[in-house]
């Protein structure tokens, strides 16, 4: 590479990720073939427009590119071509999600979901977010006993509120979420139900976590995270008379992106044949597993773990524990230095500032990626004890 300090920025990256323990439940490790199909002579190409439908020349390949995508998405999750359409050309999580709203709701309408501090994204309404300066939030809450959504609060709010669309998924609520609770709940309110299933899709496809195309009119989703793609993401549809999965295509095009990232397009391609192959649904399984583990040793060595386990990837811990543990950023800082990767958190009854909170977030996606299994779960746990403990010796 001519370039030297890239090259050497690249270089250090790598070092860094190769000695860390990577807990991060937001991050993956993809494969070459992925990074080869990411830098790719794709990224020459400007793809304004859909398949068949651009706005330049020279779209052979580009057109089969984007095709094969599509195939391949619907493909991973059991999903009949004719009964879904999904959109690969998203550049990220949170404007997928921005188009989803833009298409089918009003702006100053009702979006219903979980706020930040009980496991929601940015992107499901919340006020620094522009979901959450275009629309109003109707937050779903959680129960302060379990920990856990509250379906039949969600239910009487969404009831009385009427939101123009309900999006359950999140970014830190370790629980499997009642698809099919939400869907009689949308139902009852006369509302879209959307689910996000960025954190959890790569389980879904893996048969290890409940799918919520069953229920769903709209499903949402990152590539990377558990589906171990690039960082990219798609938007699912259902196809009937009220043509949702046209509107989201004009909210994505010419609503919010001009050409789509076609070399991000070839290394989600090649990330969802990966996750068809019948190993990925033995390294789903593996996920979870570890995840249970990380979390049920750190129960056992006192530490206070969101609604008291998990059944996803993600674990939540109270470190703060009402002053009588540490901040979360804190927390966060005395890993990293023994080199443990996590996230400082918000957790259910937030009393903290988001900035320095009461929680750390973590996962067992990467680390799962590079073959751990429970017993290594369990060193990890009892390492971030003796860590994290060592402020009060």
């Amino acid at each position: 590479m001519k370039d030297k300090k890239i090259e050497k920025l690249i270089k250090d990256e790598e070092t860094r990720q190769k000695k860390v323990i990577n807990l991060i439940p937001s991050e993956n490790y993809v494969s070459k073939d992925v990074l080869t199909a990411l830098g790719s002579i794709f990224d020459n190409k400007y793809a304004e427009g859909y398949p068949h439908a651009r706005y330049y020349g020279g779209q052979t390949n580009t057109d089969k590119l984007e095709e094969l995508c599509q195939e391949r998405a619907l493909k991973l999750f059991k999903l009949v071509k004719n009964e879904w359409y999904v959109n690969v050309q998203p550049l990220s999580g949170a404007p997928a999600n921005l188009a989803v709203y833009l298409g089918l709701v009003p702006l100053g309408g009702k979006i219903m979901g979980l706020p930040l501090s009980s496991g929601g994204h940015l992107s499901h309404g919340q006020k620094v977010s522009i979901t959450g300066k275009a629309w109003q939030q109707i937050p779903i809450e959680i129960d302060p006993k379990t920990e856990r959504i509250n379906y039949e609060k969600m239910e009487a709010d969404a009831i009385r509120e009427k939101p123009n669309l309900i999006v359950v998924g999140f970014t830190a609520y370790p629980r499997i979420v009642d698809f099919k609770k939400c869907r009689e709940i949308a139902d009852a309110s006369g509302s879209i139900l959307m689910v996000d299933m960025s954190h959890f899709a790569g389980l879904v496809a893996g048969e290890a976590y409940p799918s919520p195309f069953r229920y769903a009119d709209v499903v949402t989703t990152t590539t990377h995270k558990t589906l171990r793609g690039p960082r990219a993401a798609m938007i699912f549809a259902k196809v009937d008379a009220r043509e949702l999965w046209k509107k989201i295509d004009k909210a994505i095009f010419p609503g919010l992106q001009g050409g789509p990232h076609m070399g991000q397009i070839a290394g989600v391609a090649v990330a969802l044949a990966e996750d068809a192959k019948p190993d990925f649904k033995k390294y789903a399984k593996q996920v979870i597993k570890n995840a249970q583990a990380l979390a049920n040793e750190l129960i056992r060595l006192g530490w206070r773990v969101i609604s008291s386990g998990t059944d996803s990837h993600l674990v939540l811990v109270d470190v703060w524990m009402n002053g009588r543990g540490l901040p979360g950023k804190e927390a966060e800082a005395k890993l990293e230095k023994a080199g443990i990767i996590c996230n400082k958190n918000t957790i259910p009854g937030e009393t903290r500032s988001p900035f320095d909170p009461s929680g750390i977030r973590m996962g067992s996606p990467a680390e799962t990626t590079r073959g751990k299994k429970e017993k290594d779960f369990i060193q990890i746990a009892r390492k971030i004890d003796s860590i994290l403990r060592k402020k009060q010796g």
